[in-house]
């Protein structure tokens, strides 16, 4: 059975690449444009592991990690946050939201899928 990976992305090219990148490895990918929506959806339905875009609108990518961390039965969620944000500070605060990694933009395919295999093996 294929595993099921969230992507909360608000933008429409970068949902399309990761989409493309994780349907060649055979996962099953649903993308959210909002981390209001991302909540939304782990509360419908059970995924292997969360691609959390940091710069959305409304609710950053840092407060949906906290929200999702604060619940029990996701504190064990892969939780890998996507950025373009890259200068040091914001990596640490970042990484300290909750994140489980962090891979900076624009996407390194094969990074990607070895961190999320390592990460779900």
């Amino acid at each position: 059975m294929s595993q099921h990976i969230l992507v909360v992305e608000d933008n429409p090219d970068n949902s399309k690449l990761v989409t493309w990148i994780l349907e060649d490895e055979d996962y099953l990918v649903t993308c959210c444009e909002t981390a209001e929506a991302g909540l939304e959806a782990l509360q419908r339905q059970a995924f292997d592991a969360v691609l959390m875009d940091i710069s959305l609108p409304g609710m950053d990518g840092k407060e949906a990690t906290q929200h999702i961390r604060q619940q029990p039965q996701w504190q064990a969620l892969p939780i890998i946050a996507l950025t373009a944000h890259a200068v040091k500070g914001e990596h640490e605060a970042i990484l300290a939201s909750g994140v489980t990694d962090l891979i900076t933009k624009p996407l390194d395919e094969e990074l990607l899928i070895s961190r999320l295999a390592e990460l779900l093996n």
